[in-house]
């Protein structure tokens, strides 16, 4: 058979796979010297942190299937089984690049004087400073433990990792003998295991103190600390083996639909899911194999991923590394813009939004006028009602202070917090517990649906009459998070997107489906038909001998019924350009199918979050009639069918120039940061003409005022797109 009929029989990319892919892309900028150094150790960091939450949730799901013997398949066709065979050999060799880079990044680092040392390579004035630290600060919070019969294996929660020690008191032995004590219980031939767990809220490196030079800086990792001075916690006896261990358990959380409390049943469920199972035991490869044949069976994981490790544990820890102190291996420092229409109206959101639809494009615009907007409607006497839905947000959350506040002060305050956002069902909890005793009306969605749409709605009352003011983004109510991930959001007094908003928060608050939404889409009503039905215009346009034409930019794209239409819209002639930073299971190129597809990922210094997606109305993109909006939704099953998730339509003409000829055609643009996708599965990093600039999505918008955010300068200045030809990339 053929490459080519292969390619075609096979329509989807496989999506674990496909994941590991873009982890590799991840991993890939730590290798890029044209990145700060301090930014390619992040880079490895997160590489490293993505590949354990794939094991914690993915992988533990593909291993539940086929310890259960569910026969379901993948969308390429792929048995559970085969799926993990593939996944840990692609692992295994992301696993050990990761293992190649950092010591490579360790290297580099010493000649910036920022050095990792083992203890034992510390001279006296170090290790003198490292054993001060040691008896102050971590000595107190160990607990030596010694494995027997009276003394069972303890458990060990998530990403726990410690020091798996063979103990001999062979000279006790043989004075005890001397003695003939008859109480002592350990023969010759047999060594007593003993753990010591690295223990919580100490850091994984440890910083030695040097004065006030910032240009020097030693870090000693924690399990390095903890074996050099091991023997002082076993005295009398001789530690004759050491290893050291760190395990991944299964996180996923299953929900009861029947639970009675949702709050309790979700507190239940998180102290159970600190007890999953082992999915995932790394062991250093030095770890004789006494050793690790007993963490085998204590952790119970003769069947799970068992990794041995010729390095460093637990990468995703040297984030702790990356100091401010050093801005010189750092990006150079960035300050967000505020939207100057704002300004003009000297810091009153609601005027400003009153006069003209704002595009906030974060994190290139900032956050904190999201917040303002919020604590503006909890201070304003004429705003009587605020409707906030929270998926994610930072610990010390400015817009949760907002809420509480608006509540105290009597406004009708209805939070919508979504217990089921994974990672941050306990936090969530938390914020839940303090808006209601604020007086906030709080409610948690539908069980068989997370709330995933980003939707705030103030309602004020103005010459007698009530308008809304309504907030849409892509993004989270996560302050932190905006500093990092490019995302869009809306503020808009439109009085139908109002109505529908209201209509939203009416159906997560009472079940009520809206019925005549007139501008917004929401899933799993009638998102994914929306798209359907775009993409089939298309078709027809192009049949009829126009132009047809699709813009798109998400995370992931997995959907097989949007895929299918992808494939069939591109035998039509329609000429698709997908913006897709992470998973994608459409083979784009693939002649007879898929040549009009094109896909590119996008990895740089900011994590490309925003959702698009641009339709060419019978002309090829960009044109002024194309029907355009962006989302809180990936093209995924989940977001489709199972998330309540919003499609905003872009109506006011700045909106519309802002995303389609600023933000879709810098991504169709760049180079610097960009990978194409070939119909095998493969990424390819953008070639550079060595003659030419390379052109980069994140620098232009860094250095160019949104067009929201210019204000009135806009109309002072000739319209301004970043490229006025109509492109086909």
């Amino acid at each position: 058979m053929s490459t080519k009929k292969k390619l075609q029989d096979n329509l989807f990319i496989n999506r674990e796979l496909s994941w590991l892919s873009f982890n590799k892309r991840v991993l890939e900028e730590a290798q890029n010297t044209a990145n700060a150094l301090l930014e390619r150790l992040r880079f490895l960091a997160i590489s490293a942190n993505n590949l354990d939450e794939f094991y914690m949730v993915r992988v533990a799901g593909l291993r539940t299937q086929v310890t259960a013997g569910m026969p379901a398949l993948s969308l390429d066709g792929q048995t559970a089984s085969e799926q993990l065979e593939k996944i840990r050999k692609r692992a295994k060799r992301l696993i050990d690049a990761q293992q190649v880079q950092w010591k490579k990044l360790r290297k580099k680092l010493h000649t910036q004087g920022i050095e990792v040392k083992l203890a034992s390579k510390l001279g006296g004035a170090d290790l003198s400073k490292l054993r001060e630290i040691y008896e102050a600060e971590i000595l107190p919070l160990l607990t030596p433990m010694a494995i027997d019969p009276a003394h069972p294996f303890p458990f060990i929660p998530n990403f726990g990792f410690g020091l798996i020690m063979s103990l001999s008191n062979d000279a006790n032995l043989a004075k005890s003998k001397a003695k003939k004590n008859a109480d002592l219980q350990i023969s010759h031939s047999e060594n007593r295991k003993a753990l010591l767990i690295v223990p919580a809220h100490v850091p994984r490196f440890i910083n030695l103190p040097n004065g006030n030079s910032r240009k020097r800086q030693i870090f000693v990792p924690l399990e390095d600390v903890l074996k050099l001075f091991a023997p002082d916690l076993f005295p009398g006896f001789d530690i004759v083996d050491f290893g050291v261990f760190r395990i991944t358990r299964d996180s996923e959380i299953s929900i009861d639909e029947e639970a009675e409390d949702l709050v309790r049943h979700f507190e239940f469920l998180l102290k159970k899911r600190r007890r999953g199972r082992v999915i995932r035991l790394s062991m250093d490869m030095h770890t004789p194999q006494h050793l690790k044949n007993f963490l085998i069976e204590s952790f119970e994981a003769w069947d799970e991923e068992i990794l041995e490790i010729d390095g460093l544990l637990g990468l995703a820890d040297l984030s702790q590394i990356i100091s401010k102190d050093r801005p010189d291996l750092l990006y150079p420092p960035y300050e967000a813009r505020f939207p100057e229409r704002i300004r003009e109206h000297n810091g009153d959101c609601f005027a400003a939004i009153a006069q003209k639809d704002i595009l906030v494009h974060h994190p290139y615009e900032e956050f904190d006028v999201v917040v303002q907007f919020l604590q503006q409607a909890a201070l304003d006497p004429n705003v009587v009602s605020i409707k906030q839905t929270l998926y994610r947000t930072s610990d010390d959350s400015p817009i949760v202070k907002a809420l509480i506040d608006a509540a105290e002060r009597g406004k009708n305050v209805t939070a919508l917090v979504e217990l089921k956002a994974r990672f941050d069902e306990a936090s969530n909890i938390r914020w839940a517990r303090n808006l209601e005793r604020a007086g906030a009306h709080v409610v948690y969605g539908f069980i068989d649906f997370k709330t995933h749409a980003k939707v705030s709605l103030v309602i004020r009352r103005e010459g007698g009459k009530l308008r809304t003011y309504t907030h849409l983004g892509t993004g989270n109510y996560h302050v932190q998070n905006a500093k990092i991930y490019t995302d869009l959001a809306l503020f808009t007094a439109n009085a139908d997107i109002g109505k529908d908003t209201g209509q939203l928060f009416n159906y997560v608050t009472s079940y009520a489906k809206p019925n005549n939404l007139r501008r917004l889409k929401v899933a799993p009503l009638n998102l994914r038909a929306t798209l359907l039905s775009h993409i089939d215009e298309e078709i027809t346009h192009a049949q009829q001998g126009r132009d047809g034409s699709i813009w798109a930019k998400m995370n992931a794209l997995v959907d097989p019924e949007i895929i299918r239409a992808l494939y069939k819209a591109s035998q039509a002639g329609v000429q698709i350009d997908l913006v897709v930073r992470g998973i994608c299971c459409l083979r784009p190129g693939v002649k007879g199918l898929s040549e009009n597809i094109r896909v590119k990922s996008i990895v740089g210094r900011f994590l490309e979050h925003s959702r698009i997606v641009c339709f060419g109305n019978g002309e090829a993109l960009p044109n002024k009639d194309a029907h355009i909006y962006f989302s809180s939704a990936d093209w995924m099953p989940r977001n489709m069918d199972l998330r309540i998730e919003t499609l905003i339509p872009a109506d006011d003409i700045t909106v519309r120039r802002q995303i389609m000829d600023q933000i879709m055609m810098a991504n169709l643009l760049d180079v610097k940061n960009s990978w194409d996708l070939g119909p095998d599965g493969k990424y390819v990093r953008k070639k550079v003409n060595g003659s030419e600039p390379v052109f980069s999505a994140h620098g232009y918008f860094m250095e160019n005022p949104s067009l929201s955010g210019r204000g009135g300068a806009l109309e002072l200045n000739a319209p301004a797109s970043l490229h006025t030809k109509k492109t086909r990339t």
